[in-house]
């Protein structure tokens, strides 16, 4: 196994370059829906179904949609280092890229489990869920994402992942969602640190970290023929 750890934080600004929408540049509105509507506890309890539909419509995008050259390139540092993507991602396409070490900080679309139960978590592809599709416990099946309000249960395991890190990468996320967006804070002392996002950020101090102003795709392309050529 290669000597050098990498652990990359990835956002929703890696999925958007294969297409996908990121709610936080919608103003509010999501696939047009209202954010709050359809990803909180409050919305599920209120119109279950408009969430089922919103989640499978995001689903099936995200099933039609490929990988893109950063999530490819991701994949690729695995032939020279030990990677970990830490994503906030909800879709598969680190994995299907060929990534094979991803911690989904807040769920996965390809994934439903029973309101009951969160331990009772079912793959189920790109199939839809609909009101009356159950769980082993007879519960209503709802989609496998962490809502707003919800804890974070894999935060524990990527916040482990990032203090082991010889390198950090964050790619795809300005770091505006709590807790994730702490995660930067479990960094061991002065290891190197690269931020790829084509706005400045604004919410954590660039000091010690090199900031690459570009696209996740043409900015990981980039940093890592950067690392390959002085750690590997």
């Amino acid at each position: 196994m290669p000597d050098t750890k990498i652990v990359v934080i990835s956002g929703a600004g890696i999925s958007a370059e294969s297409g996908l929408a990121t709610f936080r540049d919608s103003g509010g509105l999501w696939e047009g829906y209202n954010i709050e509507d359809v990803a909180s506890p409050q919305g599920w309890q209120e119109n279950p179904r408009k969430v089922l539909e919103f989640y499978n419509l995001r689903r099936k995008k995200a099933a039609e949609v490929q990988p893109n050259e950063a999530h490819k390139a991701l994949a690729d540092l695995e032939d020279d280092f030990e990677v970990v993507i830490v994503t906030q991602n909800v879709d598969d396409l680190h994995e299907r890229a060929g990534s094979t070490d991803v911690i989904h900080l807040h769920g996965e679309l390809r994934k439903a489990r029973s309101v009951k139960d969160e331990a009772l978590v079912t793959d189920i592809g790109s199939d839809p869920i609909h009101l009356g599709d159950l769980a082993e416990d007879g519960s209503q099946l709802r989609p496998h994402v962490v809502w707003f309000g919800e804890m974070v249960p894999m935060i524990e395991f990527g916040a482990k992942e990032v203090s082991e890190a010889d390198i950090l990468i964050v790619v795809g996320t300005s770091l505006v969602v709590y807790p994730a967006a702490g995660l930067i804070e479990y960094t061991k002392p002065n290891i190197p640190k690269y931020i790829i996002d084509p706005a400045e950020p604004q919410l954590f101090n660039l000091d010690g970290w090199v900031h690459y102003k570009e696209k996740a795709g043409s900015g990981v392309k980039k940093l890592i023929k950067k690392l390959k050529k002085e750690h590997s």
